[in-house]
């Protein structure tokens, strides 16, 4: 989906309204961040363009006439657009001597809300699509020129100089983490600290201490005070992969961080303010898991001011061939084997794959065929699991658990009994996969 020029910022402190109208606005291509008070809607204000405003008015603390009141008065060219479910002629009123444009009634369609922002808006201009000849097929590492890689990198070129929070989702392998380092690298804060933590493979009761560091004596086995990843992110970007395995502890802490601008390490008494971007990341549901009270609902939420979906590779197969050739290159030189490539029988191999485990499976196929290989990689060369499956009839039907089982043990001889990205392939975490083999 192509989105237009305008960037839209929604405030609302009911998360459905908000889900809802995030909704409704990418149906009409509008580009959207959300905010669930007004002090958050104006650290946005302050640090992304934006075009339009659209505001709840009954909100607890600061409501949102006095966010209009400042917009109108701090960003005079910020249209605003008024909606409340508890309509009056006064409230009407008053929100257009404040500066609203216009007044919607809750519930309203998403027609009428159309309506209501396109008056709302200055002038309505469609973003010029880019020509296929003119797409990058490689920008900050992430290599492509599908329409879904070209959304991407449009995502990451209007987020990347602010620092508003971000939560990337996607499955395994398709690159989250190039996507974070794409943010940092390519915005204004790239002479400052990345530093990516991984939440997944630090054991749960030391999460909290690594994040936020500690005092000298503030448990057993600290000798001495420590600063946090968060303290060593201080004024660039900190990216929490695998955010969904964080402890309920390390959510409550995260929360405060992201409302109160300050960390406290462990063992010390007073906050300390910190300016860091936080960009987490998942391949699990978060809202499932917020259903399943294993999530802070407020803590999605907070995390969630911009959203980015890699887009697995299986839906740009415009792409694959120009990342299996950016693999070509990097192992052709590793290995010294210079001048790799695909024959035209292996590319179409290649390209009818649904790639299960994404770029991350294409890259260990590519760098194992150019060992095996010598000057290019043929049918031959790649693994057997990638090519027509070999016909049965009804006489060699196999029961579900021994299919099961043969496909683990070919997905495992595949990456060369690697269990981490076997169970990546597979979609299962390691604990599974070990049940499995025994």
């Amino acid at each position: 989906m192509q989105f237009k020029k305008e960037n839209i910022l929604i405030v609302d402190d009911d998360y459905d309204m908000l889900e809802l109208l995030q909704r409704q606005l990418h149906e009409q291509q509008y580009y959207s961040y959300k905010a669930t008070s007004v002090v958050e809607a104006i650290n946005i204000l302050k640090s992304n363009s934006i075009d339009l405003l659209i505001t709840d008015l009954q909100m607890p603390g600061i409501n949102g006439m006095e966010l209009v009141k400042y917009v109108t008065e701090h960003f005079p060219r910020v249209p605003k657009l008024v909606i409340t479910g508890y309509p009056s002629v006064d409230g009407a009123l008053g929100a257009i001597k404040s500066g609203a444009l216009d007044y919607l009634v809750k519930p309203f369609t998403a027609g009428e809300l159309k309506q209501a922002v396109e008056k709302s808006l200055p002038e309505k201009v469609d973003k010029v699509n880019i020509e296929a000849s003119d797409k990058p097929k490689v920008y900050a590492g992430i290599v492509g020129q599908s329409k879904k890689t070209e959304v991407l990198i449009d995502t990451i070129e209007r987020v990347k100089n602010n620092r508003a929070t971000i939560l990337i989702e996607g499955e395994s392998g398709t690159g989250k983490e190039l996507v974070a380092r794409a943010i940092h690298y390519k915005g204004s804060f790239a002479a400052n600290p990345f530093i990516a933590v991984n939440c997944g493979a630090i054991p749960e009761d030391l999460l909290e201490a690594e994040l936020f560091g500690y005092k000298k004596g503030a448990f057993t086995g600290a000798i001495e005070n420590r600063i946090g990843f968060f303290q060593a992110a201080e004024g660039g970007t900190i990216f929490l992969d695998e955010i969904g395995t964080a402890s309920s502890t390390v959510q409550t802490r995260l929360l405060r961080v992201l409302q109160e601008k300050e960390v406290r390490m462990i063992g010390e008494q007073k906050s300390r303010k910190i300016e860091v971007r936080i960009v987490a990341a998942t391949n699990s549901n978060l809202i499932r898991m917020v259903e399943n009270g294993n999530f802070r609902e407020d803590l999605y939420y907070r995390l969630n001011v911009v959203n980015i979906a890699t887009p697995p590779l299986r839906e740009r197969p415009e792409d694959i061939l120009l990342i299996a050739e950016t693999f070509l290159k990097k192992y052709g030189l590793e290995y010294n084997k210079p001048g790799m490539r695909l024959t035209e029988k292996a590319a179409e191999v290649l390209q009818r794959h649904p790639w299960p485990g994404n770029v991350r499976e294409l890259e260990n196929i590519i760098q194992r065929s150019i060992i095996m290989s010598e000057k290019q990689i043929d049918l031959e060369d790649l693994p057997d699991y990638l090519k027509y499956p070999q016909p049965v009839s009804e006489n060699t039907l196999k029961p579900l658990q021994q299919v099961e089982k043969e496909h683990i043990l070919n997905v495992l001889q595949a990456v060369d009994n690697n269990k981490t990205r076997a169970a990546e392939i597979l979609q299962i975490d390691r604990k599974t996969l070990r049940n499995k083999l025994k």
